[in-house]
């Protein structure tokens, strides 16, 4: 059994952590029960894609992996950026993988059935741009064929693409699940309606998690596309206005909410990037609450949460899910950071005018 197995996550826990610092171990199943009628909980809808591609380096005709990591240019959907490396696989820890051979522009990959170029070396030897000479229809078809989806050492199994998708997963945008989603199922969706919660989606592209290099690390993350339809805005706008709570499932879907964000917590729907670092000193205009995974001090998504909490309270947090043995990464447990923010502020205030 993989770690993705539905069983698996159906016995997941999840930590709830309350605004008067109080915290609750909590099976996850009883996410159905939690917030209020009226709320409105935002989930991304993204599906995964198989960004694993393995093949040669024309030039050498040595071994490469490719990671795509992010999409460069939108309207070109053939252009990436990546992650390179060298010969191992994913049991080995990703810092401890080699580095991929030495790349120069215009080197030509054969990754499976596919053949891309590498058209810009960043400044560092594992990250690059590149872009496959397929067209579109035919880079798909080859990323279905040939990729798997990226995969760390915590899981030695071979994941399957169905593995990394979630529920909801519809477009496939994601080069990591939005794996806070892995809390969401049908049953708890159906009695979140029934309870006059309301759900809306929105499509953003998750990115890579770890690059194997501490700098590079650092980075994370990486300018991310998504889109936010006009039911979902409505929806929004609804919820603020009687004064209910946004409940983000996941760092990305904070992140696009935040990006699509106008000072007085209304939302621009469409396509846009989100760029930059959500951490302690951003003011949040829309989210209120987040659902999210169990996060190490230091990852990116940690530092996001920052935003909702101080970092007393987050050391409190990382005690107890380390003393409770919380699951961490991507088929972990859960942690609900049921806290105001300054979007509760602002809506409560608004509410007393």
């Amino acid at each position: 059994m993989i770690a993705g197995d539905c069983s698996d996550r159906r016995s997941a826990r999840l930590l709830v952590i309350e605004a008067d610092g109080t915290m609750r171990d909590l099976p996850r199943t009883t996410l159905a029960a939690l917030f209020n009628p009226g709320d409105l909980v935002v989930a991304n809808d993204a599906a995964t894609l198989p960004a694993s591609l393995w093949g040669t380096h024309v030039p050498s005709g040595k071994v490469i992996e490719v990671r795509l990591a992010g999409w460069l240019s939108p309207p070109d959907p053939t252009r990436f950026l990546a992650i390179a490396f060298g010969p191992g696989d994913h049991r080995t820890r990703t810092e401890d993988r080699l580095l991929p051979p030495a790349l120069a522009i215009g080197d030509r990959l054969r990754l499976g059935p596919l053949e891309a170029v590498v058209e810009c070396l960043r400044d560092h030897p594992r990250l690059l741009e590149l872009r496959f000479l397929d067209n579109r229809a035919a880079m798909f078809a080859g990323l279905a064929q040939h990729g798997r989806p990226i995969q760390y050492a915590h899981v030695p199994e071979r994941l399957a693409l169905w593995d990394v998708w979630t529920k909801i997963a519809a477009r496939p945008f994601a080069f990591e699940a939005p794996s806070a989603g892995f809390a969401l199922d049908w049953c708890t969706l159906q009695a979140w309606r029934r309870r006059g919660i309301e759900f809306a989606a929105l499509t953003h592209a998750a990115g890579i998690s770890s690059t194997g290099d501490p700098a590079l690390d650092a980075r994370l993350p990486f300018d991310e596309p998504y889109r936010i339809h006009e039911c979902t805005v409505a929806l929004i706008a609804r919820a603020k206005l009687r004064g209910s709570r946004v409940v983000a499932i996941g760092t990305s879907v904070v992140r696009a909410l935040e990006a699509a964000a106008n000072p007085d917590g209304s939302v621009l729907a469409g396509e846009g990037i989100a760029s930059g670092r959500i951490a302690r000193d951003t003011a949040l205009h829309v989210v209120d609450t987040v659902l999210t995974g169990v996060h190490q001090p230091g990852e990116s998504h940690f530092e996001l949460l920052r935003a909702f909490a101080d970092d007393a309270l987050l050391a409190q947090a990382s005690a107890a899910l380390t003393a409770g043995s919380y699951r961490t990464h991507e088929f972990g447990d859960s942690v609900l950071y049921n806290l105001p923010t300054a979007a509760t502020t602002a809506i409560a205030g608004a509410s007393r005018v």
